[in-house]
């Protein structure tokens, strides 16, 4: 017998537990190296492998690679860290049977599955919400799920009703798992026990895909308990935030604003006289995470912020941090009112114009809080020596996840560089040696692509075609049109105005294709709502300076809060 190649097809595997909640998946690890399999409520249906390990329970999320389909060839990817594996059970059947860490920063070794019992629950809202009896659903035939976007991302979630909490519910049943599911591969005695754990026995046929959700908003479950969730870091990254679990996915949500705003765009494309300076920053007096009034680095939310990013992989964080930055530069969500009153179609050529002061303004504040706040969560590791090695290096990773061919988002990618650049994190000698010893990789790709690609890039010579970018570097152009000096030797200052100039026209000029090429990106995509505002310019400026400090001038604020990074950095790695 061979272990299933079909990606999706692990609801058979007595150790996937379905759509289980955080806590209930606690409450069954029991012992050291009992682990389960189950859907994650807040990552839209996603499999996350929940373990016991040295006393406290580990969440890892296991990242899902979409291929294009072949013969021949899985339709999806699974892994962890490094390696990766054509369907998910391969994946378990590895790291148990070989006992293998699931991390290296946590060490945690998955040994004793925990046996669900029972048939899987196919939606969130039995556990959370609802207190009648369980839905029936007659038996259908057995079906892979579509290789579309919105197909993936409800990969391990059931066929619930998506019509609206009013709707009546339909019966469900357990389906009986056929004599032709696929079942593990035996092992040797040695590791009989675990085998007998893992070989597939009385379970459940994977259920046909959910239809496309109707474009309604979504259904949001909060967590009574408020407490934040323990994930682990496969890869190490910016700050972090508490979880929101959510019932119903809502990608389809987020697609049909800026669907919308596309066909609306095509109405009429003339020019009109601009009426009055445009923002596309919301109001930074309104987060769930911050509440009305806080402190300057409130040390509980930074501790929720630091959840939310472990949980999330590179590839996540990136998309998330390209729908704000889109968001912020006017590419997608524009409206009807904004581009009327700007007298154009997109925050790209408005911030070339006269009347686009206030939007290159709030792209400078923006791009200079996020490499603040990636330089905090370097300097704020006051742990060991390795912790600081582990931040560095999922910077680099949410680099990677962000440079051109990959997300795409140029923006994102300067404010991730200019933490890394940063003089406070680039003199700790000692950190960045041990991310060569330990992350040698990630030290490499730092060195060699990353740094070269900035540097080209600001010097307006890097790469800037709609499609390979999402979204294109402006912070050089913004600052040039703001009165400040372009950085780099005197003798070449006039080229590289010029190239800053003629990359600003070709950027307006392909605005709409920028705009398609983002929107393809994140067709499909569900954002998770806490980290989405966590990544928000009024968010983290209020994290950095407190509600009451954010008013005051900008080169205040900025003064102040390089002399507290200097602090850090000393007290981390004293000058000798």
């Amino acid at each position: 017998m061979q272990v299933p190649q079909d990606g999706e097809d692990f609801a058979s595997q007595p150790w996937y537990h379905g759509p289980l909640s955080r806590q209930k998946a606690e409450a069954l690890l029991q012992q050291d190296g009992d682990f389960l399999v189950r859907a994650s409520r807040s990552r839209g249906g996603h499999p996350v492998i929940s373990c016991r390990w040295q006393g406290s329970a580990l969440h890892f999320e296991v990242l899902r690679v979409a291929l294009r389909p072949r013969p021949g060839r899985p339709t999806a990817l699974f892994q962890l860290e490094d390696e990766r594996f054509p369907s998910l059970p391969s994946l378990v059947l590895s790291y148990v049977t070989g006992q293998r860490p699931l991390s290296q920063a946590t060490g945690a070794v998955a040994s004793r599955p925990v046996i669900r019992q029972g048939p899987i629950r196919r939606s969130f809202s039995e556990d959370t919400l609802l207190e009648s009896p369980a839905r029936i659903e007659l038996p259908r035939a057995r079906k892979r799920s579509d290789s579309q976007p919105a197909g993936l991302e409800h990969m391990g979630l059931s066929g619930e009703d998506h019509s609206g909490p009013g709707a009546s519910p339909v019966p469900t049943c357990a389906l009986p798992r056929m004599g032709s599911d696929p079942v593990l591969l035996k092992m040797p005695a040695s590791l009989g026990s675990v085998v007998d754990g893992l070989r597939a026995s009385d379970g459940q046929l994977h259920a046909k895909a959910p239809n496309k959700p109707p474009r309604t908003p979504s259904l949001v479950l909060h967590d009574a308990s408020g407490r934040p969730p323990t994930y682990c870091e496969l890869v190490p990254r910016v700050p972090s935030a508490q979880e929101t679990p959510t019932g119903h996915s809502g990608p389809e949500t987020e697609a049909s604003w800026w669907e919308a705003n596309e066909e609306e765009e095509e109405e009429d494309r003339s020019f009109a006289r601009p009426k009055a300076e445009v923002f596309f920053c919301p109001p930074n007096n309104l987060f769930c995470l911050l509440g009305p009034q806080n402190r300057p680095l409130e040390p509980k939310v930074l501790s929720t912020l630091r959840d939310l990013f472990l949980e999330h992989h590179p590839g996540s964080t990136a998309l998330h941090l390209l729908l704000v930055d889109c968001q912020a530069t006017g590419l997608l969500g524009v409206t009807k009112a904004q581009r009327g009153a700007m007298g154009v179609t997109s925050g790209l050529e408005l911030l070339t114009l006269p009347h686009g002061h206030r939007l290159r303004l709030e792209l400078l504040e923006r791009h200079e809080a996020l490499a603040l706040a990636g330089a905090l969560a370097v300097l704020g590791c006051s742990g060991p020596l390795e912790e600081r090695a582990a931040t560095l290096r999922g910077l680099v990773e949410l680099a990677l996840a962000l440079r051109p061919g990959a997300a795409g988002d140029l923006p994102g990618l300067a404010a991730v560089m200019g933490a890394l650049l940063m003089p406070q994190v680039s003199r700790l000698e000692r950190t960045w040696r041990q991310l060569r010893r330990s992350h040698t990789q990630a030290a490499l790709a730092f060195e060699q692509e990353l740094k070269p690609l900035m540097r080209a890039l600001d010097e307006g010579a890097g790469p800037c075609a709609p499609g390979e970018v999402a979204l294109p570097h402006v912070v050089p152009a913004v600052r040039l049109l703001e009165g400040q000096e372009l950085p780099g030797p005197l003798d070449e200052s006039c080229e590289r105005l010029l190239r800053t100039l003629h990359r600003a026209r070709l950027v307006a000029r392909d605005a709409p294709q920028f705009r398609e090429a983002a929107a393809r990106r994140l067709r499909g995509f569900q954002p998770n709502p806490q980290l989405r505002e966590a990544l928000t310019t009024g968010f983290v400026q209020r994290l950095l300076w407190g509600s009451q400090g954010v008013g005051a001038p900008h080169a205040t604020r900025l003064e102040k809060f390089q002399r507290v990074l200097s602090a850090l950095s000393q007290r981390l790695e004293p000058d000798v």
